[in-house]
């Protein structure tokens, strides 16, 4: 009865499988599959390319046919384009949200299906626009929000999340007068849960940008910082899976 029973479970999570490969909870992630990474933000994100640091790190560690990276982001745009639930005390204008994440999503679909994924990551940079525009007092609100989101439209409740902090571009609040309340939000909310982190940006938006243009304490990062910048999501996305893949 005891090997019936032990044959019974194994074919049943081996059809779960087949079934539904981007399904489940940590615990019951099949041994193989692919890495599928999911980008976006506003513009520090969208000037980023993927191909130049970010990707290539990935495919050294997981091999080059079981990484899978989509990338959508726009410059200056706030956090309701994504968040459909976002909210904010004394606006009531607002008529429509999650544009923007819509489109993300109209790009996940299509590149996982029929795959085994064994892990999503997604890796997020943005902020700018709400600090400009002071919605900084939801911020950390609707981060959390957008990401149980995400976990809702993939079905999935064991997604990393690498968050890029704000750099110190407006540290005094002088010209976006949420920007430290949108930073420290972005770490509260990446040191709330094991599955989180962030990454410092303060160093990147000095130096030498295309064309040869010098900049110092700039919004938007160098030439060499948008590399590093990729470098430093992809070495805190695979400590995540490590991290993780240890304890299921």
């Amino acid at each position: 009865m005891i090997k019936i029973t032990s044959l019974f479970c194994r074919l049943r999570w081996l059809l779960l499988f087949i079934l539904f490969p981007i399904s489940g909870c940590a615990s019951h992630l099949p041994k193989e599959g692919k890495h599928l990474f999911i980008l976006s933000g506003q513009s520090n994100m969208w000037i980023l390319d993927p191909n130049l640091s970010f990707t290539p790190a990935l495919q050294e560690k997981f091999g080059k046919d079981n990484v899978i990276v989509v990338k959508d982001a726009e410059g200056d745009q706030v956090m309701y384009k994504w968040y459909k639930k976002w909210s904010m005390p004394d606006i009531d204008w607002l008529k429509e949200t999650g544009q923007l994440y819509d489109r993300l999503m109209s790009q996940v679909y299509p590149a996982i299906e029929g795959q085994s994924v064994k892990t999503i990551t997604f890796v997020w940079m943005q902020g700018e626009s709400d600090a400009k525009r002071g919605y900084g007092s939801v911020y950390e609100k609707s981060l959390k929000g957008l990401y149980r989101q995400l976990q809702d439209d993939l079905h999935r409740k064991d997604i990393n999340f690498v968050i890029g902090r704000l750099s110190d571009y407006d540290i005094p609040n002088e010209r976006f007068r949420d920007w430290t309340t949108v930073r420290e939000a972005q770490v509260k909310v990446a040191e709330s849960n094991s599955r989180f982190c962030w990454i410092n940006t303060d160093d990147l938006n000095d130096g030498i940008n295309e064309p040869h243009r010098k900049k110092d304490n700039d919004l938007h990062y160098s030439a060499d910082g948008l590399k590093i910048l990729g470098r430093r999501f992809a070495t805190c996305a695979i400590d995540l899976i490590e991290a993780h893949n240890k304890t299921n």
